[in-house]
């Protein structure tokens, strides 16, 4: 078997979505089954060198990784010839730096979303991405979630019939980090490190709607912060300055209406981390992160408002699982491989630089909307 070596600088991978999504549960998990098998029966193998700004936790990684290289100096390892592919998940006030100088450098770069900090500084790393002639990719991770993948096929055959609405739920309680360790870096609750949820969530919202149901033309966004003071990875208090939870309407092409709360404010009570359900005049879905379920217009039941008496009715018994006989890769770890795939092999990639562009723009029209209190258009990004 003829195998291809990729060599890729991973640069803020210590995290924990880094750590665990992008290098154990894709690279390394890559690697550990003999790589990416083609078609003519040669593997991509990638070869990973881990960059950060902590020696000892490098250290500890790269051994658990299967004892690859690291370095904390960045300038260094784009210098290395072996690497041809610049990886960035570090926080996205760093992001955009160390992108010029992988683009600079010559370096096919993939990112970790939101691209950069504003709109014109993503379409200015798409620019100077796609003038250096090099591949460029970012992460739009929950286009490869099972749920996700399922309403899609929904679409692609027409099950909905036309599409009237998106509802989309998201959110958890993040812990304030006094009393119980929170689940989410600090760097998230304040603005001035680049935190939001607008900013970390629009992004995502962005690709999918344009992606399953139609381009986002309009955006209302009302944004908020409802914890005002939190506690850091060290125990020390700090003020939160970063909004926590959106409250948001789009207008997408076609008429389609789609709300979507996005919170680390709420306490859960439903399907999944996620959910989203489309109606539309032949049918609706509702899809979690793994699970989707179905009611078609010739199941769906006649309710009867009626306040005052007990309902017997068991709305969930009306929905239907959609069967999924697929074997599921990690999210992540599927748009890798595309990604890895459009490098060595020129396979098409559509989720570039320019795509990350447009869900900066959107979590900026969002912030723009909560601001001015009123409804925001979304101009058309083309290159």
């Amino acid at each position: 078997m003829t195998t291809r070596r990729i060599g890729i600088i991973m640069n803020g991978v210590t995290g924990r979505m880094g750590t665990n999504q992008h290098l154990l549960r894709s690279i390394a998990a890559i690697r550990a089954e003999g790589g990416i098998r083609l078609p003519d029966g040669t593997a991509i193998v990638p070869d990973p060198m881990l960059v950060g700004r902590d020696p000892a936790r490098l250290e500890v990684l790269a051994a658990r990784a299967g004892g690859v290289p690291w370095t904390t100096d960045l300038e260094s390892a784009l210098g290395d010839q072996a690497y041809s592919v610049y990886f960035d998940a570090q926080t996205t006030a760093r992001r955009a730096p160390a992108v010029r100088l992988a683009i600079a450098a010559g370096k096919h770069v993939y990112c970790e979303k939101p691209s950069a900090a504003t709109a014109a500084e993503a379409m200015e790393l798409y620019q100077l991405a796609k003038n250096a002639g090099i591949r460029h990719g970012v992460v739009q991770d929950k286009l490869w979630l099972p749920g996700v993948v399922a309403l899609k096929g929904l679409m692609a055959r027409g099950f909905f019939g036309r599409v009237l609405s998106v509802r989309g739920e998201f959110g958890y309680w993040v812990f304030e980090g006094d009393t119980v360790p929170a689940q989410r870096p600090s760097w998230n609750y304040r603005a001035e490190d680049g935190g939001g949820i607008i900013a970390d969530m629009f992004a995502h919202w962005r690709y999918v709607l344009d992606d399953l149901f139609g381009r986002v033309t309009a955006v209302s966004c009302l944004g908020a912060r409802h914890i005002d003071q939190r506690w850091d990875e060290a125990g020390r208090a700090y003020a939160s300055t970063a909004d926590d939870a959106a409250y948001a309407t789009f207008e997408l092409e076609g008429g389609i209406v789609a709300q979507f709360n996005s919170s680390w404010c709420v306490r859960v009570r439903r399907d999944d981390l996620l959910t989203i359900q489309v109606d539309g005049t032949r049918g609706s879905a509702v899809a979690g992160l793994r699970d989707c379920w179905i009611q078609p217009a010739a199941a769906t039941p006649r309710p009867v408002w009626n306040p005052d008496v007990a309902t017997a009715a068991d709305y969930r018994a009306d929905w239907e699982r959609v069967p999924d006989p697929a074997a599921h890769k990690n999210a992540f770890r599927a748009e890798w491989e595309l990604f890895l795939r459009h490098v060595v092999c020129d396979e098409p990639f559509r989720w570039d630089l320019l795509a990350g562009a447009k869900g900066v723009q959107l979590a900026e029209l969002g912030v723009e909307s909560w601001r001015t209190r009123t409804w925001v258009a979304v101009p058309s990004l083309e290159a």
